[in-house]
């Protein structure tokens, strides 16, 4: 429904914008017939000159600005068309590149200014912060779902009659799906747009969540779930692109953060709303049921409240509305003009992320890094109950219910956000008195100040905290505290390798995302499969503590990136030079 007012908006600003350009595109043509005498007698009309050699003639408006200031409007049927082209405020008229999709000249249609009221960056800031917090609730329907059913995994398992390891491949095989999904998106949501994307996928991954709770067998259940996982892949990806859409480099400092706090929330959120279902008279199905009503109302509020975002598709509706309105059919929005197929792009969408781990430093690392900390957190999903069932003897629903202690350490983050918003000012305020210049985007470098600000100690901390002190003679809100500074690591250091690899990687930033997407969520799919056995073998203890080992190594990673960042950049083929 926002779409379609969208769309209807911009028709009316398309041609108010055409009423307001007039008088200057009939001086322009009447510069043009001064220009050219020869052809002052012409009277082949609009079509005529529209086929006519006028094409060839580049200048563009500017040259003539001043000479159409001092003439009043004088209309004439030679180059109307061509005139108006030239004179529309925003309309790039050039001819066409080499590598563009035909020869001749195109009107290239852009924004009226950097203030034009119909770019997403520009509309108003309750707009914005609303949009963003509807893409975060789809993050959370597609997020929830992955950790939902680990919340009932002995009473799955014993419905199936099969193991409790054997059970965890409902959770696995979403993972799986998420990360095979991921790969694909970005390209048709740079084709098509975020919205539909975003309605179609849902609506598919709907179907297969439905599928799911009817699913007859185990077999193609845990088949059904591995291609809901799939379709409910979009905010992975996407979700990203529409913060970028709506807020400039300084305002993602704390919008994407307001993004992350709640789209981050889905998969702690899966146990906490399946905690009773387990031990209560409803079947485990209902994990299902319940993540497709969820859904269904988020469906609804994006079809109903959410506006499309991504700026070249609304510049495609503007030059549509600029050929309906004038004949004209060389209007064109950037996106038209360019020759690389959607197939093409796909492609090379799908094999770019995978050449460039062998070249890029950055996203080695900060792949490894995010891959850690997903096989932590999708391990716990499977491990709280060894953690907390088995050592402290609560209900198996009291111990879905901790997961909202790891949801309370994201809180203190809006402490820390105050804190670097101020750093970042600070940023571009010294790039600024150094170059002389405006500056108008912080150092990539800044987007760390989360992780260093305690977030790449806090995991390690947080969990030999909770692997030492899992003892049944101590307070089980010593675990529980353990948990919610693990919490606040996580959220923190996902939010600074995000940041830093949009920043860092720009035009490149999608397959960058793209490859860290695929490697932290297969990874967790696979270590889910392995944590019963890993946790009954080793107990908690050990487990717990190998983890924390393994992220502490890690927790540098962020300073060293902080200090010698901008230096791997500069001998990088994809990322950004600027210090």
């Amino acid at each position: 429904m926002q779409s379609v007012l969208q769309y209807r908006r911009i028709r009316l600003a398309a041609v108010q914008q055409i009423e307001r350009d007039t008088e200057k595109a009939g001086a322009f043509a009447a510069v043009r017939h001064l220009r050219r005498p020869n052809n002052a007698n012409n009277t082949g009309g609009i079509e005529d000159e529209d086929n006519s050699n006028d094409d060839d003639d580049s200048e563009p408006a500017e040259q003539y600005q001043e000479v159409m200031n001092r003439l009043s409007t004088q209309q004439t049927r030679y180059s109307a068309r061509t005139a108006l082209g030239y004179s529309i405020t925003g309309v790039d008229a050039r001819a066409r590149a080499t590598n563009e999709t035909e020869a001749g000249h195109v009107f290239v249609v852009g924004w009226e200014g950097e203030d034009d009221p119909l770019k997403p960056s520009n509309w108003p800031r309750s707009k914005r912060i609303t949009a963003t917090i509807v893409v975060s609730f789809i993050a959370i329907a597609g997020t929830a779902a992955s950790s939902i059913d680990a919340a009932v995994l002995p009473q799955y398992s014993a419905y199936w009659h099969v193991s409790e390891v054997a059970g965890t491949l409902a959770t696995a095989m979403y993972l799986f799906g998420f990360s095979i999904g991921a790969q694909f998106v970005g390209p048709f949501s740079e084709a098509l747009g975020r919205n539909i994307v975003y309605i179609a996928t849902m609506v598919i991954y709907m179907l297969f969540l439905m599928a799911c709770g009817l699913a007859p067998s185990y077999g193609a259940h845990i088949t059904l779930r591995f291609f809901a996982g799939i379709f409910a892949s979009s905010p992975l990806t996407v979700a990203g692109g529409t913060v970028a859409d709506l807020w400039n480099a300084v305002e993602k400092t704390w919008a994407f953060p307001l993004y992350a706090f709640l789209g981050f929330s889905g998969p702690l959120m899966g146990p906490v709303i399946a905690s009773y279902i387990g031990t209560s008279s409803l079947s485990w199905r209902w994990c299902e049921w319940l993540m497709l009503i969820f859904s269904g109302v988020v469906l609804v509020i994006i079809i109903l409240f959410q506006p499309e975002t991504y700026a070249p598709l609304l510049l495609s509706w503007k030059a549509k509305h600029f050929r309906a309105i004038t004949g004209d059919d060389r209007f064109r929005s950037p996106l038209e003009v360019r020759r690389t197929s959607f197939l093409a792009r796909l492609r090379v969408a799908v094999y770019r992320p995978f050449v460039m781990i062998w070249t890029e430093t950055i996203i080695l690392l900060l792949a490894l890094y995010l891959t850690i900390l997903y096989i932590v957190l999708f391990t716990f999903f499977v491990a709280f109950p060894f953690v907390f069932e088995d050592v402290y003897g609560i209900s198996q629903g009291l111990t879905n219910i901790i997961w909202l202690a790891v949801f309370v350490g994201f809180w203190p983050l809006g402490l820390t956000l105050h804190i670097v918003w101020k750093w970042t000012l600070q940023d571009i305020a010294a790039q600024s008195e150094a170059t002389g210049t405006t500056v108008t985007a912080p150092r990539a470098e800044t987007r760390l100040y989360f992780a260093m600000l305690g977030g790449a100690f806090a995991v390690p901390i947080s969990l030999f905290w909770m692997g030492w002190t899992d003892y049944n003679s101590i307070s089980i809100w010593s675990p529980i505290v353990a948990a919610a500074l693990f919490g606040y690591g996580v959220i923190t250091l996902f939010i600074s390798v995000y940041m830093y690899i949009i920043d860092s990687y720009a035009a490149y930033a999608a397959s960058a995302l793209s490859f860290v997407t695929f490697t932290r969520y297969f990874a967790a799919g696979g270590f889910t499969i392995i944590a019963v056995p890993w946790f009954e073998n080793l107990g908690v203890h050990y487990t717990v503590t190998i983890l924390g080992c393994i992220s502490a190594v890690m927790a540098p990673v962020p300073f060293v990136f902080y200090y010698f960042g901008h230096k791997i950049r500069t001998k990088s083929k994809y990322a950004v030079h600027k210090e």
